[in-house]
């Protein structure tokens, strides 16, 4: 089997080669003239590939309201920012609800396959690296709020049966049970996603032994309070 982390690569590349047609195309790029300057409007308008990554950043976590054509501007650099996401460079929270506004699900179905292809190869990628912290709940912020429910990539953790897959699962808990946060966490920038309907069913099924006796008493504190 491919190595998670190459199958994110491929997925990548894969990415870049779908959108290539629209990013190659010289474009009109309208926007708020205070925040950017004429050069920044000129680069945003030229090959995708030429726009420096401060300001992709800059146009990845901006204000909607920021361009005369957001959905079309964002889609159209969306595999540049999907980039910075994946290496940990952008908002997670912020971008999924910017890939929201900008209307993803209504791409052209290749392009929001390549994107799709992308989510799951990154959440199994995730899952495998041995990097703790609650960075998986950051990844898994973005997934589940672009696809609009938590359901696959938690049924895709509980199938995987790592040492590094439990880790991240402890590290996770340790972040959503802080001041009792589990029990009205919600994912997003703008709070789309209320993950208790869930996510508390989905710990409290979980196989025994793979979630701390300490952090499951405080799971079923919440999940049958």
């Amino acid at each position: 089997m491919t190595d998670p982390h190459q199958q994110l690569q491929g997925a990548l590349d894969n990415l870049d080669a779908v959108f290539a047609p629209l990013a190659g195309l010289p474009v009109a790029v309208g926007g708020c003239t205070h925040c950017y300057a004429e050069s920044d409007l000129e680069a945003l308008a030229g090959p995708v590939h030429e726009v420096p990554d401060a300001l992709i950043s800059s146009v990845a976590h901006k204000v909607v309201d920021h361009w005369d054509d957001f959905p079309g501007l964002y889609r159209r650099l969306t595999p540049r920012i999907v980039r910075l996401l994946v290496a940990d460079e952008l908002d997670h929270g912020l971008v999924a609800s910017r890939l929201l506004a900008a209307g993803w699900r209504d791409w052209p179905a290749a392009e929001r396959m390549a994107l799709e292809e992308v989510w799951h190869a990154w959440w199994r990628s995730a899952l495998h690296s041995p990097a703790g912290g609650a960075h998986i709940t950051e990844v898994l912020e973005a997934l589940s709020v672009t696809a609009g429910t938590l359901v696959p990539w938690l049924a895709v953790w509980a199938e995987t049966r790592t040492e590094a897959a439990d880790r991240h699962l402890a590290d996770a808990l340790g972040y959503w049970l802080f001041e009792d946060g589990l029990a009205d966490l919600r994912l997003g920038f703008c709070d789309e996603l209320h993950a208790p309907p869930q996510l508390l069913p989905w710990l409290l099924s979980l196989e025994d032994g793979r979630i701390r006796a300490d952090q499951m008493r405080e799971i079923e504190r919440i999940g049958y309070s």
